[in-house]
C-alpha cells in the first residue's frame, strides 16, 4: 500500500503489551518518548489478502521532536482535515473518532496529539 497514509505505529513483539508497543514503536519510527497516552478504540478489518487488528491511542504527553527515522514521510493534520487525506481503509474509522473529539487542553506538538500520519511511499 505504498504512497497511502496511516498513523504511526507497528506489530506488537511477543510479551509486549499495546503501551509498551506504541511507546517502542514511536521511538523506533519518530524518535519520541512518550510520557502519557491512552487507549481510544480498537477494530479488525479485512483486506482482500488479510485480517488486520488495530487499536489508536491517542499520545498525551511526550518528549523529543518528531522526525523521520525510517524514511517515511511525515505530516501533521488537524483532525478535522484528516479525511481528506489519502489515509488506508482500516484507519477511516480512527479519523472519524478523532474529527469527534474535543480539542486537547494542551498540545504536545504542531497540531496537538494523535495528530501525525506518516506515508508508507519507500517502505518495503
Amino acid at each position: 500500500m505504498a504512497g497511502r497514509w496511516e498513523f504511526p505505529g507497528g506489530k506488537i513483539a511477543t510479551g509486549e503489551s499495546e503501551a509498551e508497543a506504541l511507546s517502542r514503536e514511536l521511538r523506533e519510527e519518530l524518535g519520541i518518548v512518550v510520557g502519557s497516552a491512552r487507549a481510544l478504540m480498537r477494530l479488525s478489518h479485512a483486506y482482500e489478502d488479510r485480517l488486520v487488528e488495530l487499536s489508536l491511542w491517542v499520545v498525551v504527553s511526550y518528549t523529543g521532536s518528531p522526525a523521520s527515522l525510517d524514511g517515511q514521510r511525515l505530516k501533521w493534520v488537524p483532525p478535522e482535515d484528516l479525511a481528506a487525506e489519502d489515509i488506508l481503509e482500516a484507519d477511516r474509522p480512527f479519523v472519524e473518532a478523532l474529527a469527534r473529539l474535543p480539542p486537547p487542553l494542551e498540545e504536545t506538538g504542531p497540531g496537538g496529539t494523535a495528530r501525525q500520519a506518516e506515508s508508507q511511499e519507500g517502505c518495503p
